[in-house]
């Protein structure tokens, strides 16, 4: 007996269900990357994504702009171009700074120094990173292409010589 495919809807109107079945699928057949095979011999298409302050989880500021940015992006493929889509983080910014301080009970200048530089730079490391599964699962549910593992950082030194 030949077995039936079992489709991506289930029977009843389980709309969560439906969603992450539908996630699943596109993550099976590797759709984005798959899409990026396609396109890779055809011109290049360069859009600069400018990357969210990740002190904090997505909100609709995020998920709205980050949707137009998608939408860009698939137009130009569509139409024929290589477009790299990397997703990144803006770590040069206040708000992480004012979360250690408040993390540390620092009062700048001063405290700086004797907290260490080297030492502060690191917990503003772990601090950026804290929500970075979040984001790519929010991200993720929203639809959008775009590459998490190849991702680039505001603060690495390759992306500050060369950007």
């Amino acid at each position: 007996m030949k077995k039936v495919k079992q489709s991506l809807v289930p029977e009843r109107e389980d709309f969560p269900r439906i969603e992450e079945n539908i996630l699943k699928h596109w993550t099976d057949i590797e759709a984005f990357h798959q899409q990026l095979k396609l396109n890779k011999d055809c011109p290049k298409y360069t859009f600069y994504d400018e990357p969210p302050f990740a002190t904090g989880l997505p909100h609709y500021g995020n998920l709205l702009t980050g949707t137009v940015k998608d939408i860009c992006t698939r137009y130009a493929s569509m139409n024929g171009f290589n477009v790299e889509r990397r997703f990144g983080w803006d770590y040069h910014s206040l708000p992480i700074e004012n979360q250690i301080d408040k993390a540390f009970n620092l009062n700048p200048p001063e405290d700086h120094e004797k907290f260490g530089i080297a030492n502060y730079n690191n917990e503003c490391i772990k601090n950026v990173m804290k929500y970075s599964k979040e984001w790519r699962t929010i991200v993720g549910r929203f639809g959008r292409r775009i590459h998490f593992d190849n991702d680039f950082k505001t603060m690495d030194i390759n992306f500050m010589e060369t950007v």
